[in-house]
């Protein structure tokens, strides 16, 4: 089920400039009993994405109003909404006056195996690299052949993540995640001026660390960085947190720090549905 611009159709204009130049962004968000969570974190970083790529952000209230719409006695799903520059003529130049298009979309609650949540997951280095884009870093914009790429590079079930790094070999997130690792009790995860997402709920684990008095470094680290940590895990918003039980050839154990995570992150998921039944 979609809505484009608040109607319901599946067609957008092929001189939509999202189509013809991935000229938008993207937020990917869970939704349960009818709540798409954390709504507010997601419009904000909406919102910035826009600002940063000179789109007019959509009227909020508009938003939602499609996504209460959509989501309305819905168990569980995935709202995915996209904003772009809307249409215009042929060549990179912006029209003027700029019209956005927005689109939600409502889509299926992907199956995972419950042992990805309780036992962890396999994870690998992929070959292809990020480039470095600090005016690009941070949002989730539209342009993602790199992370297609990635993910590619396998079709072995038995491997369910592969992390990237950028140019210069650091490593910088997951083909569809945010990273961390625990070692020595210090919480451990790329730092993005220069390239990657700022996930949701990256943000979330960072104010979860800070409220329980646990250290968070955000900084630039390799690989082996990575195979020597105490515990690893990766997140989104769809998946939630993950612990990772081997990476290439290193088996990890999902630690004391992880499943604390993974418990306070259920917590704020409950009191998030909450919130947007008082809205």
């Amino acid at each position: 089920m979609f809505l484009v611009n608040g109607e319901r159709r599946h067609c957008v204009d092929v001189s939509d400039r999202g189509f013809q130049y991935g000229d938008g962004l993207f937020e990917t968000v869970e939704v349960l009993k009818g709540q798409p969570l954390f709504w507010g974190r997601h419009l904000k970083r909406l919102v910035e994405g826009c600002k940063r790529l000179l789109i007019p952000p959509p009227d909020l209230a508009l938003l939602e109003m499609d996504a209460r719409q959509l989501c309305t006695g819905v168990d569980r799903a995935v709202l995915k909404l996209i904003v772009t520059r809307g249409s215009g003529g042929r060549g990179y130049r912006q029209p003027d006056p700029v019209a956005p298009t927005r689109v939600l979309g409502l889509h299926p609650f992907p199956h995972y195996p419950d042992q990805y949540q309780s036992e962890g997951v396999v994870a690998r280095f992929c070959h292809q690299r990020l480039a470095i884009n600090p005016a690009l870093a941070g949002i989730k914009h539209m342009n993602r052949l790199e992370q297609i790429l990635a993910r590619a590079e396998w079709n072995d079930d038995a491997v369910q993540e592969g992390l990237m790094l950028d140019c210069d070999g650091h490593v910088v997130e997951g083909t569809m995640s945010n990273l961390f690792f625990v070692k020595n009790g210090v919480l451990h995860t790329p730092e993005l001026s220069r390239c990657g997402i700022a996930g949701i709920v990256r943000e979330i684990v960072i104010d979860l660390a800070f409220r329980n008095n646990i250290v968070v470094l955000e900084q630039q680290f390799d690989g082996s960085s990575a195979l020597t940590a105490d515990e690893i895990f990766v997140t989104n918003s769809v998946i939630g947190i993950w612990p990772i039980r081997q990476l290439e050839r290193q088996c990890f154990d999902a630690g004391r720090i992880t499943r604390s995570f993974q418990q306070w992150y259920a917590e704020a998921r409950i009191t998030e549905t909450a919130l947007w039944l008082e809205a």
